[in-house]
């Protein structure tokens, strides 16, 4: 009797301890895996810190131009992004009120010469939207008829750019960039600003600076 109790405490024993050897064994796997989870999702956070950034141009919105821009990541040195930017505002009073109500979409390829999202890039652009201007004042002396006239219509064009990003922190970027192009311009043209006959239209093509952009970004 005292052989096969003492043969039961043996085998409870032995049961015991490999029992609590396979629970050790499941909480090491358990903690290796947890361990691996976390550094996966720290890795796929730090690749999509990389891959996706919402922007606006600072200079659009000194000119009381709202704007928003996405920039994305296509390889490793290849992005793609997209601004909208909305001007409604008119300012003054009668007849002499001055606005140039606008909107704009303007996509963007871009090839950097280090890595994305950080140093040089070129890139090709295009742009589209309508407009609605009077009594404006444009840069070096273009389309001077807009200063006693109201123009509106829509425009299309395209463009070469450079730009240089700055890294500032692990969210936040800066980049400058300048492009040049082309654009073709439908336009109907008014006397007045509020109203009058259509006194003429046509089309305009516009060469030189299509692009100018001081941005800030917030990467995620």
């Amino acid at each position: 009797m005292r052989q096969n109790a003492n043969r039961h405490k043996i085998k409870g024993s032995n049961f015991a301890a490999n029992f609590l050897d396979t629970n050790k064994k499941m909480k090491k796997l358990k903690n290796i895996i947890t361990l691996s989870v976390v550094c996966w999702l720290a890795s796929l956070g730090t690749a999509m810190a990389q891959q996706v950034a919402l922007k606006t141009n600072l200079l659009y919105d000194a000119a009381t131009t709202p704007n928003i821009g996405m920039e994305v990541g296509l390889g490793r040195k290849t992005t793609a992004q997209v601004f909208y930017a909305l001007n409604p505002w008119k300012f003054g009073r009668g007849e002499d009120r001055k606005y140039l109500k606008h909107w704009v979409v303007n996509p963007e390829v871009r090839y950097w010469l280090c890595q994305r999202f950080n140093g040089s890039f070129f890139g090709v652009h295009a742009f589209g939207g309508q407009y609605n201007a009077s009594h404006v004042k444009m840069p070096l002396g273009w389309w001077k008829e807009l200063r006693d006239n109201r123009f509106e219509g829509w425009y299309v064009g395209a463009g070469v750019s450079y730009g240089y990003q700055w890294v500032l922190s692990r969210h936040w970027n800066l980049e400058a960039s300048l492009g040049v192009g082309a654009a073709y311009i439908d336009y109907q043209k008014f006397a007045c600003g509020e109203c009058g006959k259509k006194m003429d239209d046509g089309h305009k093509t516009y060469v030189g600076p299509t692009k100018l952009a001081l941005s800030i970004m917030y990467m995620f």
